[in-house]
């Protein structure tokens, strides 16, 4: 009886060490890739204010060129403080960020545009092997989630 026991403990204890790795390599959504990464306090302040987090949560996919801190830090204070009080135009500014389906970086440089879900396009370009888009510098690329990807730009783009 001892051993059947001992092997329905090992046996269980096998299960829950499965289902604990499965769980940790399952991919985070957009939102939650962005909070964990912690180098996006900005822009997931500015989603969770313009009521988008449910969208970015959503099945997707969705490539987002994603400003970091770092890209925030170059709006002035008071336009971004602006900017995030006005839900209509903090949406247009984050949809423009975003283009509906996975578009991986070895993708992106055979682009010239990219459609947002805001409607207008972003302006993509390679120069000296770098990736820009509408002139803001890709300086990390193809960061999967479980509901698209995303490609850190150092500054933020604005729509037209």
């Amino acid at each position: 009886m001892k051993f059947r026991s001992l092997l329905n403990l090992t046996v269980l204890s096998t299960a829950l060490v499965v289902s604990a790795a499965s769980y940790a390599s399952a991919k985070a959504d957009i939102v939650d890739t962005a909070v964990a990464a912690g180098s996006f306090n900005t822009l997931v302040t500015a989603v969770k204010a313009a009521d988008l987090v449910d969208t970015l949560k959503g099945p997707g996919p969705f490539t987002v060129f994603a400003p970091n801190d770092a890209a925030f830090a170059k709006v002035p204070a008071a336009d971004l403080q602006a900017l995030l009080k006005d839900k209509a135009a903090l949406g247009k500014v984050l949809t423009y960020h975003v283009v509906a389906g996975k578009v991986m970086a070895s993708d992106v440089v055979k682009l010239t545009s990219a459609k947002t879900v805001q409607g207008q396009e972003l302006t993509i370009a390679v120069k000296d092997g770098v990736v820009y888009v509408d002139g803001a510098k890709v300086i990390s690329t193809d960061i999967e989630t479980s509901n698209g990807v995303i490609h850190v730009i150092d500054s933020v783009v604005l729509p037209k």
